[in-house]
């Protein structure tokens, strides 16, 4: 079997993953807010009962909010920050005893989604994560693309594309600029715009709520949040063209991305048509741990 691990901001994730794709066990922990060490035991904690559950020995791949610089060996652009410009990987396996494989966890929800889900009738898929952070991943002919610097689907620290007046310079962001698109897009990023111009502090899910009742402050917070996904979107569409877009994390669950976000692309794509499907995902709080567990290809599975 093969054992998937999604690294998140708030809690740990793990499966053991059959041959054939279908979960057979999992387990859950919170993460130790800014530990390293208690992340690195939670870890071996979850492996070992999976596979005591499952009296199994599976390979060990992790999903994490960041990726392995390949200058350094080392975790950098992750929104857990305990775990930038640590020896993650080295460290992991070490307590382990076992080699395991590290990627972003972007990566591992679209390789999941281009495998057997959401995408799995297209060539280059791009699978966007959006909750608490927002990043992607590229997958290509069946393929993570990772990049020189590993750093493919980055587009969250991307600037808002085709800003108004009002959206410059945009709310500061973790990683030191400002206007990134992860400061607009994402769940507590949505929220805070409510808040800016004159809303309560409410999460993302109960402006949603408040927009579907009716009321104008929220249906206006959910109209710029679509046409700023829209902008954002359309700038990758205009770069790789995607045959299908998957969209994944908390805020994939607004049914008006569905409905309405297609029909705003035209207005921002360089094409005289645009119809590239906005999917969301099949197989939702699975994906990174499944696509964590495919970093091992099966012919390694047995040697792992």
């Amino acid at each position: 079997m093969r054992i998937g691990i999604d690294v998140g901001g708030t809690k740990i994730e793990g499966a053991a993953v059959a041959p054939q794709g279908h979960i057979i066990a999992r387990e859950r922990r919170a993460t130790a807010q800014g530990d390293y060490h208690k992340i690195i035991t939670t870890i071996g904690e979850l492996v070992s009962q999976l596979e005591t559950s499952t009296g199994l020995t599976g390979s060990v791949g992790l999903g994490i909010p960041g990726t392995i610089s390949p200058k350094t060996g080392k975790v950098k652009n992750a929104n857990s920050t305990c775990l930038i410009g640590k020896p993650f990987q080295q460290d992991l396996s070490a307590a382990l005893g076992r080699p395991v494989r590290v990627a972003n966890d972007a990566n591992c929800f679209a390789i999941s989604e281009a495998i057997d889900g959401a995408a799995a009738d297209a060539n280059v898929v791009f699978g966007c994560i959006i909750g608490t952070g927002c990043g992607a991943g590229l997958v290509v002919n069946g393929k993570i693309l990772t990049g020189r610097h590993a750093i493919t689907g980055e587009w969250g620290h991307n600037p808002l594309p085709w800003p108004e007046q009002g959206e410059l310079p945009g709310p500061a962001c973790y990683c030191g600029k400002q206007g990134c698109i992860e400061t607009w897009l994402s769940g507590p990023g949505f929220a805070a715009d409510y808040a800016r111009a004159g809303g309560a502090n409410l999460t993302a899910q109960e402006i949603v709520s408040r927009y579907r009742q009716g009321d104008p402050a929220a249906g206006q917070a959910v109209d710029r949040y679509l046409d700023r996904m829209a902008r954002s979107l359309s700038s990758i569409i205009n770069i790789i063209d995607p045959d299908v877009i998957v969209m994944g994390g908390g805020m994939s669950n607004i049914a008006e991305i569905y409905d309405q976000l297609p029909r705003r692309l035209g207005a921002y794509t360089f094409s005289d048509v645009v119809d590239t499907p906005i999917r969301q995902n099949k197989h939702g709080d699975s994906g990174g741990v499944r696509g964590a567990a495919w970093l091992w290809p099966e012919e390694s599975v047995g040697s792992s």
